[in-house]
Parts: structure tokens; C-alpha cells; sequence
């Protein structure tokens, strides 16, 4: 069986979006992927609701759709867009949402789904990898700074003259002292 997976519009990591501190995808992205429509989608979730705990699926504030519709231009409700706050998924919600639909393109879908986010938390843990490396030559920087920052100081105080007269040494005879 050859596998299509040339027909996915867009890549999947670039669907995956950042909320509360987790990786998720919005029902209409999943939707698209799944290749059903996204009431489709979200009444075979609603049938199989003990399927989607919090952890799994959620829907989005009021806040958080105004932000997101303004970042990726999505349709308001009233010019014929949704009517309903969108629900996202979390990986694990992703593949049950696949589960649930019961299709073979959903299950084909829902590999390229798991590789995506696998592929994300790779990048997200080398730039972590990354970004401590740079704390600590920074730290090492400004350990180095502070060191190189005293001797220029020392220097600096050897080349002063001295503040006090010093007096003169050797023999003097007949003259006053001044």
C-alpha cells in the first residue's frame, strides 16, 4: 500500500500551537488532517467524551480565540465562521480523536500527528540544550569580566603616581631643609 502523504496542505508541525503551556492542535487543523469535517469531528468527541479528559482535549477561552484569530486571520461567527469556541487537542487527544473517527485515513494521519509532535519536543530539547550552553559561557563571560575587570584596576593604580610627596634621601650639607 502507498502511503499519500504528499496530500497534506500544510505540514503538520507548522498546525501545532503553543496554549497554557502545552502543545495542541485546533480541532479544524485535526479536521483537516482526519479529512472530516469538523462537526464530524467534534460530535464523535462529544459521543466519546470520557475518551478526552482535560489533559487530552479543551476548549479555548474567548481571550485565546480573539488572539488566535487575529495571528492566523480565521473567520469571525459573524460573517459565516464558527458559531462555537474551537476545542484543541493535546498529542494524546490527537490520536484518541483518531480512535474514535474510526477511518483508515485517520490512523494514517495520526502517525504523521505523534512524528510531528515527537520532532517538536526533539527541537524544543536541543534548543533547551542550546540555551544552557549560552547561560553558561555567559556565566563564564562575566566571571572572566569581573577578573580581567580587577586587574585592569590594579594597573591602573600602579600607573598613579603617588599621592603623597616622598622625601628626599641622601646627605645634605650646609642647606636648609625646605
Amino acid at each position: 500500500m502507498v502511503k499519500q502523504y504528499a496530500l497534506v496542505r500544510r505540514p503538520v508541525e507548522s498546525r501545532i500551537l503553543f496554549l497554557r503551556g502545552r502543545k495542541v492542535l485546533l480541532d479544524s487543523d485535526l479536521a483537516d488532517l482526519y479529512r472530516v469535517s469538523v462537526k464530524r469531528l467534534n460530535q464523535q468527541v462529544k459521543r466519546n467524551a470520557e475518551r478526552f479528559p482535560e489533559d487530552f482535549m479543551f476548549r479555548l477561552t474567548s481571550g485565546e480565540n480573539e488572539v488566535l484569530r487575529s495571528q492566523i486571520a480565521t473567520s469571525n461567527g459573524r460573517h459565516g465562521g464558527r458559531r462555537y469556541l474551537p476545542f484543541v487537542f493535546t498529542e494524546h487527544g490527537a490520536i484518541m480523536a483518531a480512535s474514535v473517527l474510526n477511518s483508515p485515513r485517520a490512523v494514517e494521519m495520526s502517525v504523521l500527528v505523534v512524528r510531528a509532535f515527537v520532532r517538536l519536543n526533539e527541537i524544543l530539547a536541543s534548543n533547551r540544550e542550546l540555551a544552557a550552553k549560552v547561560m553558561e559561557l555567559d556565566r563564564r563571560l562575566k566571571t572572566q569580566d569581573a577578573a580581567i575587570h580587577n586587574i585592569v584596576s590594579a594597573i591602573k593604580r600602579l600607573m598613579k603616581p603617588p599621592s603623597r610627596r616622598i622625601p628626599q634621601i641622601g646627605f645634605r650639607s650646609g642647606t636648609t631643609q625646605r
